[in-house]
Formats: C-alpha cells, sequence, structure tokens
C-alpha cells in the first residue's frame, strides 16, 4: 500500500476511502493499516481525527483493532460446522449427529398438527407448547418469573439473544474448547470472543472472572453435555461461578442445554436468583431431529420484550405448524419413552467405547453427550492423518479452540454411538495403533463393544 492509497481530510472520508480501497481489492482480510500517528502524519491530519476514523470503521466492522498489533482490515472468519463432511468416502466419526434410527417417527404427530390457520397478528407462540415449555423450564429456574420466546433453533435464539443485548465488537465469553455454531454465530456478528476454560467441572471459575474483568458484556455456558469436551456444571463449580456473577447482574447469560432431555446428569444453572438478564435455551433437535428447528428460550422478561420485536406475527415468527408438532411429540408418552431409551443408548455405547480405549492404554472416559473428547499422547492431527489412511475421517480439537494462536490440540472429538461392535472394536484397534498406544489387557478376539 503507498501512502496516497488512503486519502481524506475528515474522519468521515478517511473511512470512506478505506472503505473503497476494500471494495475495490486493493485492501484484503488481514491486512494492516498504518499506525495513527504515521497515518496522520501522512494525510496532514490531526492524530484525533486518524484515531475518529479508525473508529468508525471499526464499529462498522470493516477494521479489528488488535492493541500493539495494529489495527487489519477484518474478514468472515472460516469456522468448521457441524455434520457430514462434504464429499468423502471415508467413514466420518466427527459428525456430532443423532443417531436418525433413534428419532421418534413423526407419522403419529403429523396427523395433529395442523390445527385452524394461524393469521396475521395473532400471538407468536401457540398457548398450548407456552404452557408446556414453562412447567419444563420453571423447576430448573425457581422463584424466576420467566417468559418462553419459540426460535428456529439453538443458534437462531443465540443470534437474536445477542443481538437484543449486544453492539458490534461487544465482548462475548465463550467456553473454551467451544462448540463450533456458537463460535461461528459470535464472530459472524461483529462481536469480540474471550476464551474461557473449561475442565471437567464447566466452565473455570477464574477464567471468568477474568472475562468479566475484561468487560464481556454477555457468557454462552453449556451446563451439561458440553460441546466438544462433554463437562457438566457440579453443584459445587455452578455455585461459585453464581458467586463470581453476582456483582454482574446485567450482564447477559444465556445457557444453552442442548442435550436437556436425552442427558443422564443433572441440570445445574449459572443463573442466581437475583440475576436480571439471562437465557435458558432448550433445543429439540439432538432428540427430535436436527430438521426439527426449533428452540425454546425462556427469558427475564425484558429480553422476552426485546426479542418480541424480533419475532414480528406473521413474518419472522416460527411456525405453528411446527410448534404444534413439537408439542404433540412433547406430550406423547412413547416418544418420551423413546428418547429416554435414546439417552441411556448414547451413554452406554460412549462408556463401552471409553472403556475399550482404556484398555487398550489410551485413558478415556465417557462424560455426557454425543460425542467422545479422546485424550492422545501427540497431536491430534498426526494422530487424524494415521486415521485416514486406515478409512476414518476424525475430527481434531484444533477446530474447537478459540485462542487465536493456540498449540496444537491432543484431543479428537469422536462420534462413536452409531457404529456397529465390529466397527467400533477396528476403531479401538486402529486408533490404538495410530496413537502408539499398547494394550494392558488382552481380551478374546470375538470381544465386541456391548451396547
Amino acid at each position: 500500500m503507498t501512502e496516497l492509497s488512503i486519502t481524506g481530510t475528515t474522519a468521515s472520508e478517511i473511512a470512506t476511502s478505506v472503505r473503497e480501497l476494500h471494495e475495490r481489492g486493493s485492501l484484503r482480510r488481514g491486512d494492516a493499516l498504518p499506525p495513527v500517528r504515521d497515518l496522520a502524519a501522512q494525510l496532514g491530519v490531526n492524530r484525533n481525527t486518524a484515531v475518529a476514523a479508525y473508529r468508525l470503521l471499526a464499529q462498522a466492522g470493516l477494521v479489528i483493532a488488535r492493541g500493539r498489533a495494529g489495527t487489519v482490515i477484518a474478514g468472515l472468519e472460516v469456522v468448521a460446522q457441524e455434520g457430514y463432511a462434504a464429499d468423502s468416502v471415508l467413514r466420518d466419526i466427527g459428525t456430532g449427529n443423532p443417531d436418525p434410527r433413534l428419532i421418534p417417527d413423526l407419522t403419529a404427530a403429523l396427523a395433529g398438527a395442523a390445527g385452524r390457520p394461524v393469521l396475521y397478528g395473532e400471538p407468536v407462540i401457540d398457548p398450548a407448547l407456552d404452557e408446556r415449555a414453562k412447567a419444563w423450564v420453571e423447576p430448573d429456574l425457581p422463584g424466576r418469573s420467566v417468559r418462553i420466546t419459540v426460535t428456529n433453533g439453538a443458534a437462531d435464539a443465540v443470534e437474536r439473544l445477542l443481538a437484543q443485548a449486544l453492539h458490534r465488537d461487544d465482548a462475548v465469553a465463550l467456553e473454551d474448547p467451544c462448540f463450533l455454531a456458537s463460535i461461528h454465530t459470535v464472530r459472524l456478528g461483529g462481536y469480540r470472543t474471550v476464551a474461557v476454560p473449561v475442565d471437567a467441572e464447566g466452565m473455570t471459575v477464574d477464567g471468568l472472572r477474568a472475562a468479566l474483568d475484561a468487560g464481556v458484556r454477555a457468557i454462552i455456558c453449556t451446563p451439561r453435555a458440553q460441546n466438544p469436551t462433554g463437562a457438566t456444571l457440579s453443584p459445587r463449580r455452578a455455585a461459585a461461578l453464581r458467586s463470581v456473577l453476582a456483582d454482574h447482574p446485567y450482564v447477559l447469560i444465556i445457557e444453552d442445554d442442548h442435550f436437556s432431555m436425552l442427558s443422564r446428569r443433572p441440570y445445574e444453572t449459572l443463573i442466581g436468583p437475583d440475576h436480571r438478564r439471562f437465557a435458558l435455551v432448550r433445543s429439540v433437535s439432538k432428540f427430535l431431529g436436527p430438521d426439527m428447528c426449533l428452540a425454546l428460550a425462556a427469558t427475564d422478561p425484558e429480553t422476552a420484550d426485546r426479542l418480541a420485536f424480533r419475532l414480528s406475527p406473521g413474518t419472522t415468527w416460527v411456525s405453528h405448524i411446527l410448534q404444534r408438532l413439537v408439542l404433540a411429540q412433547l406430550t406423547d408418552d412413547t416418544v418420551l419413552q423413546q428418547v429416554a431409551d435414546a439417552g441411556r443408548h448414547y451413554a452406554e455405547r460412549n462408556a463401552a467405547f471409553a472403556a475399550r480405549l482404556t484398555e487398550r492404554g489410551l485413558p478415556a472416559e465417557s462424560a455426557d453427550g454425543l460425542n467422545l473428547w479422546v485424550a492422545l499422547p501427540l497431536e491430534a492431527k498426526v494422530v487424524a492423518r494415521l486415521l485416514m489412511r486406515k478409512g476414518w475421517l476424525a475430527r481434531t480439537g484444533d477446530e474447537f479452540l478459540l485462542a487465536e494462536h493456540p498449540a496444537p490440540s491432543h484431543h479428537l472429538r469422536l462420534t462413536v454411538h452409531d457404529l456397529s461392535d465390529d466397527e467400533a472394536a477396528r476403531l479401538v484397534d486402529d486408533l490404538a495403533q495410530a496413537a502408539g498406544a499398547t494394550r494392558t489387557s488382552s481380551p478374546s478376539t470375538d470381544e465386541r463393544i456391548e451396547g
């Protein structure tokens, strides 16, 4: 970039010049802009004018200020997506998907889902679903006055919740490692991520305290079956986190309880009795299927009012047909039993696989959720490449890390609950060989993972 590339004598003119250079392709994502002092000298303007120009660009999301690292052109960062990898002939063991065989059949529910037509101006929430949702969440938020908002899935709920409370470049606390959809939603919204480490008991207290000291305006937490680690908040950890948050009642807490009905662990919360801004989000996608794009957000009344502006009757609401379809399944004892059976199946399959890995010298624990978070003695990318030669497509922990320049991950996130017994046994062998592990016991050749 030459000295004359950026022009202008006012903050607005300078910002417009940078924007035009970006639109023409002269400035691309990651390109550094001149330091404020240098730009001011180059253009013959006051330093405060250059500062104001960069501030306008930052507010528009065109640049990112990185302190001593300078100001660079922003852009959409590619974030890995959940689900099956495209165009791969390998056996995908990193999908994060539920087992389609365990998703309840919709045939019976469809018969009663239509009902009468719903017209413009009517309530955006089906009254019966509203009642059922409150009965589901109120025991977990005792003594709180909550209102229900229906959204098109958990990601939609999180995006709407952040948009009604934050401005571009506001800071959001995310678990590290983190659920891919949360990373994508926060970055796409132009918010800054502040990483909070996760251990076996959930978000760490020191990590949350540091995030609050850094000025986060919102916190996204997974209270159980944290993706990718499977961690669940312990009662002790949840109480300690609530104590830290007691001095920050207006920080928005979003709890994404995505595994809800499938979870084998009790629900613990960061939301204290006096916290003023909160949302407990429960999607149905893990047990009724990802295509059932519906989530229920239980929030404080003010947050519900703000969300209502973004869910206009007849335009941006969630289809009442879909709401009735979900309600029919949530009130069907047969479906609820199927969901309970599915939760038990995921837990048993994951536990059996983890036990076999441990036998082969790769200590592993089955926490909660659809996946296993497997620690390795060497870099995960090395193991993943070796597994590819055996026909497996694994997902490394690197994709879930928030740090800008993290150390290489030593974890794989594996989705193994849908493997046959023979496939599971073969994967254990291949994984142990790839990781250089040794057998610590000698099961018989016909032994298979049960579950």
